[in-house]
């Protein structure tokens, strides 16, 4: 059996307005942790690594720096202590500079970055420098997520970035659930695909089945 890598990438916002949201947060970041190692039990021929990076303008914490899954073990409550502004280009950058030097063109790449507020203090990366680097990573296998909360133009967002999968949630705690058992679901699914060797469509990482076959019927009709 040839095996085959996966370096999960998560980008979390730490900045001070995640603190309304800051157990929640905590819980779905373990449970996005959890589904990794289940991905890792359930394909065999996937040798899941892990990556965590939580920002605010006080700190980068590299919590987990490629690690095996199995390592990935929960954060405690004193790990996740929101604070501070939203250097997000910075995050980014600093996440994609890692896995870029430890992946090769045969890895996949899965990039998540999750926040509750927009760029306002990066020293290092600029919008432009962030775009080039996504636009490019994305020919080689590697897949980038953007989720925001419903104060922001999540959609705009990510485009402005290169990124093609976008998912807005409501910023409380039923809001925040809800948007890490979508994302996690996603997760599966990609996983399903890398595991068959299949790829998912542009922009669907976080359509469900039944989404999708809506949407093939609907360019069907328009194309009739």
């Amino acid at each position: 059996m040839i095996m085959k890598r996966v370096f999960n990438l998560l980008v979390v916002d730490e900045s001070g307005s995640m603190s309304i949201i800051e157990r929640q947060a905590l819980i779905g970041i373990n449970e996005t942790l959890t589904t990794i190692q289940k991905m890792q039990a359930t394909h065999k021929n996937l040798e899941q690594r892990v990556t965590l990076i939580t920002f605010d303008s006080t700190h980068k914490n590299l919590f987990y720096d490629n690690v095996s899954a199995k390592k990935a073990n929960p954060l405690k409550a004193k790990d996740y202590n929101p604070c501070g502004a939203t250097p997000l280009y910075d995050a980014i950058g600093m996440g994609i500079a890692k896995i870029n030097a430890q992946a090769t063109e045969q890895d996949s790449v899965l990039v998540t970055i999750i926040t509750d507020g927009e760029e306002n203090c990066s020293e290092e990366y600029s919008l432009k420098m962030i775009k080039n680097l996504i636009e490019k990573l994305k020919k080689q296998n590697w897949t980038f997520t953007f989720i925001g909360t419903d104060d922001l133009d999540v959609e705009s967002i990510a485009s402005d970035m290169g990124i093609d999968n976008h998912l807005q949630f409501s910023e409380d705690e039923a809001g925040t659930r809800e948007m890490f058992v979508r994302e996690n679901r996603a997760r599966e699914r990609y996983n399903k695909c890398r595991a068959m060797d299949c790829a998912l469509p542009i922009g669907s990482y976080f359509k469900d089945e039944k989404e999708e076959k809506k949407e093939l019927r609907r360019k069907g009709k328009r194309e009739g």
